[in-house]
This record gives C-alpha cells, structure tokens and sequence, in this order.
C-alpha cells in the first residue's frame, strides 16, 4: 500500500533526499542534513532511555514524524528498539515468568496490530500523523498527573487481552506502543527488576508486530533499512551516555522535562495536520 508523504512538510521532505516516487513514497538518497536528523533524534531517543529506562521509541518517532510520515519513523525505528530492548528483556531472571503472566496481552497486541493494519501504512499519511499525538500527549498528561492505577492479579486474566487488543490497535495507526500497555504494566504490581524486564519483552514483541505491519505494508525500501540500522549506534551511545548520567541528574525532574516536550510535539502535529 502506498504512503505518501504530508501536504504540509513534502517541500521539506524533498530538501532532505525524501520524495514520492510513482504510487511509492521512498528515501530516494542518504541526504547529509537526513542522516544528521536521525543521528540527532536517536542521540536524544538513546539518552532518554538510558535516564529513565524507557522513552526510546516515543521520543524517536515523536521527533522523526515532525519532519516525515509516521510510516517511515516507524521503518527507521525497528533496528534500533530491537537492539536496545533484547538485551533489557534478556538480561534478567524473570524472562519465562514474565512470559507467562504476559502472554495473553502480547498475543492481543498481535490480534489488534492485525485489526488496525493499513492505518499507518495507508496513502494519506494525515490520520496516522493525528493519532500519533493524541498518543503522545495522552502519554504526556498521564505522566504529569502521576497518576497510580493498581490492577488485582484476579483482573489480569481478562483485562490483560483487551490491553493488547488495544494497544495493536493504537500501534497499527500510530507506530507507538506505550497506550495503554505501559500504565497497565506500572499497574500489576512488578517490582522494579521485573518492571524494567517486563517493558523490555513488551518493547522487544512490539517491535517485531510493528515490522511486520510495515513490511505487510510495503514501508520499507533498501534506504529506510539502511537508515535504521545506521540508527543503532546512535541509540547506544545515548544511551550509554544517559545511563552514566543517571546518577548525576535528577530522573523526577528530567521525567517532567520530557513530558512537557512530548506534550509540545504531539499537540504540533495534531495542529499541523488538521489545519
């Protein structure tokens, strides 16, 4: 299925080497300023993963969408949030227990990715872009408000499918995974090792629905790939760096920080895209 690119950004998107091309919408050259954003994004992305454990994929695409269609943040995304998750859901002792108690959530997210397919993908690139920051700000306000939910262990064995359901559903239109998967998650009573586990296999099954969606999709193309996989070092090393500053700066403060920013960014494109 075609993508296209946005009415308001095509101008800036063919300066950066990114243009439509017969009923197809491709990276037509590795632009330098291109290669510079993506670096820069996933820099960021990295940090902010590396700061407070998670982030990477909502702040990449948060940043990557202001400039191209969700559909092509999302294909440059899938390297990267695998190299940074797999070792998050691995390195730990709770990976089969986890599996377990999560497996019914994780297959409803594959049931909803399947429901929602075409949306993010699909030739108008405008409502993927729009439920994009609905998502971010939604996100944006329920970690400012710090509101706690609490799920009991008895309510997981139904509510943990319809969160999946809907969290495919909310991936398929979007790219993002975070609503309402990572409230849920905060909510089942995990410590901090099995959270931290827990949000690397949720992130780490995600990406592989998310890859299948775009491929099915036909959002790839040699130059996205190349991209993503050229997006990988940046997103270690911001996250190297961000895990070296943990201790110096503080997360609660820097939570706030990139909160307000994610809230700034989703209403940008939900204003951009609507007008």
């Amino acid at each position: 299925m075609a993508v296209q690119p946005f009415p308001f950004c095509e101008g800036s998107l063919r300066g950066l080497g990114i243009a439509a091309s017969g009923d197809s919408f491709q990276v037509r050259r590795m632009d330098p300023f291109l290669i510079a954003l993506v670096v820069a994004a996933y820099l960021l992305a990295g940090f902010v993963k590396g700061v407070i454990g998670m982030g990477l994929p909502t702040v990449a695409m948060g940043l990557l969408a202001a400039v191209m269609s969700p559909a092509q943040a999302a294909a440059i995304l899938i390297a990267p949030s695998l190299a940074t998750n797999i070792w998050q859901m691995v390195a730990g002792p709770y990976l089969l227990a986890l599996v377990r108690r999560l497996g019914a959530m994780l297959l409803g997210l594959f049931v909803g990715a399947w429901l929602g397919n075409g949306i993010l993908t699909g030739e108008n690139a405008k409502p993927a872009a729009i439920g994009l920051g609905v998502v971010l700000i939604a996100y944006a306000l329920i970690g400012l408000s710090k509101v706690k939910f609490a799920v009991p262990r008895a309510s997981e064995i139904w509510l943990a499918p319809i969160v999946g359901v809907v969290t495919g559903i909310v991936m398929a239109a979007t790219g993002v995974f975070v609503i309402p998967a990572l409230p849920y998650l905060q909510a089942i009573g995990f410590d901090k090792d099995e959270l931290v586990q827990a949000l690397g296999l949720h992130f780490t099954v995600s990406t592989v629905a998310l890859a299948l969606i775009l491929w099915d999709g036909g959002a790839f193309d040699i130059s996205l790939g190349t991209l993503s996989l050229f997006a990988i070092a940046p997103a270690v090393i911001g996250m190297y760096a961000g895990q070296r500053m943990r201790a110096r700066i503080s997360a609660e403060s820097f939570r706030v920080f990139l909160y307000v920013g994610l809230l700034a960014l989703g209403a940008l494109l939900v204003v951009r895209n609507l007008a």
